[in-house]
């Protein structure tokens, strides 16, 4: 993430202030809250970045625009920095693995096989009437989340919807946000779009990981199968003499 321009903390915080047209006593307050995570200098100066400031202009348009009180953008920003942080992990995973086959290259070993499992919790196993009682709501709740994409439950062959263990988690959530901590449906329906996207981020960051330790463990077992150099010159030792070598106890013909 640290090479990535759009994180590099440039901007005080009043210039960072200015940009988004808030009062920078509003900006300490997010930071408080942990809406947003600006920098420090060496002297422990705030210092914002491009992505502190599109931060917090999300906040802005989560507030006047779509009206979601402040525990509802403290769950968005909350999901938007563990997308963030997701980011970083993969780009430190990739990093690992590429050192990881440097290394390989100069003493192989054998890397553990990706087991490549679906996760059971995305296993779509329960029809609707028993997923709203799960989560004590009505079925006809069930179908207006999915009809907003709060929720994407699977299909049956036969077209009957059938929810995961992850869907009902994602529902969980929604009644927690709209019962406990009053978010009205806009702000749900961003969490729950950000939830989407950091479970298909997640997903892609395993596979990614899982498709580089497959090119490695094909490249560990190509490597283990060539000959050693001292194996290629005991080779070269055995090999049959020259075939115009003239052979004991018979004459060449002329």
């Amino acid at each position: 993430m640290a090479s990535d321009p759009k994180h590099r903390p440039v901007y005080v915080i009043s210039v960072a202030a200015e940009l988004v047209d808030m009062h920078p006593q509003t900006l300490r307050l997010y930071e408080r809250k942990g809406l947003i995570r600006p920098g420090r200098s060496g002297g422990k100066t705030r210092l914002y970045s491009d992505r502190d400031i599109e931060h917090l202009r999300e906040i802005r348009r989560l507030t006047q625009e779509l009206g979601v009180n402040l525990a509802g953008v403290e769950e968005v920003m909350r999901l938007q920095h563990e997308l963030d942080d997701l980011q970083g992990e993969f780009e430190a995973e990739i990093q690992r693995i590429e050192g990881e086959l440097r290394d390989q290259q100069a003493r192989p070993q054998a890397l553990p096989a990706p087991d490549g499992h679906l996760d059971p919790r995305d296993r779509p196993v329960y029809v609707i009437s028993i997923a709203a009682e799960l989560v004590d709501m009505h079925p006809q709740t069930l179908r207006l989340y999915e009809r907003k994409q709060l929720i994407r439950p699977g299909r049956s062959s036969g077209k009957t919807r059938l929810y995961s263990e992850r869907d009902i988690e994602h529902l969980r959530e929604i009644r927690r946000l709209t019962q406990e901590l009053g978010v009205n449906l806009a702000g749900v329906e961003e969490i729950m779009r950000l939830r989407h996207e950091l479970d298909g981020a997640k997903s892609q960051l395993e596979g990614n990981v899982r498709r580089l330790q497959d090119d490695i463990s094909d490249r560990m077992t190509k490597w283990r199968t060539l000959p050693t150099t001292e194996e290629a010159a005991s080779a070269d030792d055995q090999a049959p003499a020259d075939q115009d070598t003239e052979t004991p106890g018979r004459h060449r013909t002329r």
